[in-house]
């Protein structure tokens, strides 16, 4: 029986790979080869951690902008304070001010007692009176002898008195003559007794030596005073301080490195402590011309060129000098921010801005530097974060950490 090729052909195994289907298929093998790099880049991406930046806040610009060149703290004084105390020790009889009343010159702020000094006062008042007596005595025994001088000289010529009768008058004249010459002289000195007396009265009534503000009360009625301290806490030294609200400065110590900076009549800034948000225009008065050894500075008065009430004495307060040489274009910044966190020049200026985490790249104005801060003109907030330090490579969206940040 002949052989059957083609039912043999049909039983030859092939070598070669099928041309579809299987798990060895090269389809298959990418198919699933994708979906694992996938996963292996999503596990990549979600492992990595964020880059760190340092940032800094970009804040409102503190008064009108203008670039300063110098900032110092001090405080408000007053020229011209004073404890009023009395010039003789005596007990308080009453105190007629009160904390933060306003008081004029001469007005009168306390009363000592007066009993004695009423007593010695009378008591002198008498004796100008009796001194005055006296002097009218005088002046009538005088002009009486000068009558009698005047009759003896015409009866002398008539031989009808004798020549020392004549000269008894003229001895009597001249003697009371200066009889009253000396009495004048007592009644002066009993006046000038007077007006002493007078003085003392009026030492023991306070007054205010100039126009005011009482800003403390430190005597009561019954308590004794004296112009110096008797010792044992006992004796007040002072009825009342009064301070001159017409002479209010600030005065700040400027390190002695940097006061080649300030000169007098250089305009400056001041921001009290207790109104942060209130700018207040003042002006160089005058650089003391002493040096403090210990703290290696020089005090500086500046005078405030708009008082108001709210600028009180000893109140904290920060100034900036300010740079004349800079001409005002009445560009203000709306924001300052690091200097570092700004690159590029001109139009080409940018921040990197953080927000919730991730990086926006922003075009600014840039305006005046100012010290280690830079003006924004436009293309910022105040209250926004910028990037100061951080990779180079930092592109817009991607997230980053920002350390001790607020959320």
């Amino acid at each position: 029986m002949p052989l059957d090729h083609d039912a043999l052909d049909s039983l030859k195994i092939s070598r070669e790979a099928p041309s579809g289907g299987g798990w060895r298929s090269p389809r298959r093998w990418l198919l699933l080869l994708v979906p694992a790099l996938l996963v292996v880049a999503a596990l990549a991406v979600l492992g990595r951690k964020p880059p760190v930046v340092e940032t800094g806040l970009a804040e409102a610009p503190s008064g009108s902008g203008r670039v300063a060149i110098l900032n110092a703290s001090g405080y408000v004084v007053a020229r011209r304070t004073a404890t009023v105390a009395s010039k003789v020790t005596g007990r308080v009889v009453e105190v007629l001010t009160e904390e933060g009343r306003s008081v004029a010159r001469g007005e009168v702020l306390a009363r000592l007692d007066a009993t004695t000094a009423t007593r010695a006062y009378a008591v002198a008042a008498s004796q100008v009176e009796s001194a005055r007596r006296a002097l009218a005595e005088i002046r009538v025994r005088l002009a009486d002898a000068e009558r009698m001088l005047a009759r003896n000289q015409e009866l002398i010529g008539a031989h009808l008195v004798s020549q020392s009768a004549l000269d008894t008058s003229r001895a009597d004249v001249e003697a009371l003559r200066a009889r009253l010459a000396a009495s004048g002289a007592e009644v002066a000195v009993a006046e000038a007794g007077v007006a002493a007396r007078r003085q003392d009265l009026d030492d023991l009534v306070i007054r205010a030596p100039f126009a005011g503000v009482v800003i403390s009360r430190d005597a009561q009625p019954g308590e004794m005073v004296s112009p110096i301290s008797a010792g044992g806490g006992f004796t007040r030294t002072g009825i009342a301080t009064v301070v001159d609200m017409t002479s209010r400065e600030i005065e700040v110590d400027v390190n002695e490195a940097y006061i080649q900076r300030v000169r007098a009549g250089q305009a400056a800034e001041a921001t009290l402590d207790a109104y942060p948000d209130w700018t207040i225009p003042a002006h160089v008065i005058a650089i003391v011309p002493a040096a403090d050894r210990q703290k290696a500075t020089v005090k500086v008065r500046i005078g405030i060129d708009g008082l108001e009430p709210r600028i009180l004495p000893d109140m904290g307060v920060k100034v900036r000098f300010l740079d004349e040489s800079v001409a005002d274009t009445g560009v203000r910044p709306v924001a300052l921010v690091p200097f570092p966190a700004v690159s590029g020049e001109g139009a080409a200026a940018r921040v990197r801005v953080v927000s919730r985490g991730v990086i926006e790249t922003r075009t600014v104005v840039v305006g005046a530097r100012q010290g280690d801060t830079v003006g924004i003109v436009s293309g910022l907030k105040p209250g926004e974060r910028v990037v100061v330090k951080g990779p180079a490579d930092l592109h817009d969206g991607q997230k980053v950490a920002v350390p001790d940040a607020a959320p």
